[in-house]
């Protein structure tokens, strides 16, 4: 996975970064807003990225904020913002073999949990991009599943919604768990925009779960 892995130096859609950093979408705008994170990790041209290797460094920020002040998580990210500078150029098998503590005051402060969180966070996001597929050919550039015509954000709707593995799997019988997890990461790193299109088809390959319908209420005299 090494070889697909997005780079340490990858510049990552800032809702991309979200699923890496295990944050939402609006912690990873206010990282950038508020200059949380250093500049030198950031990108405003054309749309908001943030450097992959950065998000180590955003996931620290709020998983430790029950425990360290703000003063405290500041100073860390500043420490370690020389250290990852010079480490860009590195694959993430080598940034994990770096010394990843902090020592401010009376404070040892260990990063290290947090590369690793992000590294298996950005092998995950790498397997999607491979496991997801668009062509002109097939539904019209919708993306889909690769190997099958699964529309993605089908299948992540219907995860989102709380339908079971085992559902969704009678719904769509050429995925496994392992895709339907995929697909899941994919549409959460890069989300529709505007409003959903209202058809009153199913896309191809779709079937239908579930039908209610709400009895009109009938007008009174």
């Amino acid at each position: 996975m090494e070889a697909h892995m997005p780079a340490v130096a990858e510049m990552l859609k800032a809702s991309e970064a979200a699923v890496v950093s295990r944050v939402s979408l609006r912690d990873v705008n206010r990282v950038i807003d508020e200059h949380i994170l250093p500049e030198a990790f950031v990108s405003l041209d054309n749309g908001r990225y943030v450097l992959a290797g950065a998000c180590s460094l955003i996931a620290f920020y709020f998983e430790s904020a029950r425990r360290l002040t703000s003063e405290e998580r500041l100073f860390a990210i500043r420490t370690a913002e020389a250290r990852l500078a010079r480490a860009r150029a590195l694959p993430w098998s080598a940034l994990l073999r770096e010394d990843w503590t902090v020592h401010h005051e009376f404070l040892t402060i260990d990063l290290m949990p947090f590369m690793r969180g992000a590294s298996e966070r950005l092998d995950d996001l790498a397997a999607a991009r491979a496991a997801v597929t668009s062509s002109p050919d097939i539904l019209g550039g919708t993306p889909v599943v690769r190997g099958t015509r699964v529309p993605v954000y089908d299948v992540a709707a219907s995860v989102a919604a709380g339908h079971s593995i085992e559902r969704v799997l009678e719904t769509w019988p050429s995925l496994d768990a392992e895709k339907i997890r995929l697909a899941s990461i994919y549409a959460e790193a890069n989300p529709l925009r505007g409003r959903p299109r209202v058809s009153g088809d199913l896309p191809e390959g779709s079937v239908i779960i579930a039908d209610r319908r709400v009895p009109r209420r009938r007008k009174t005299g």
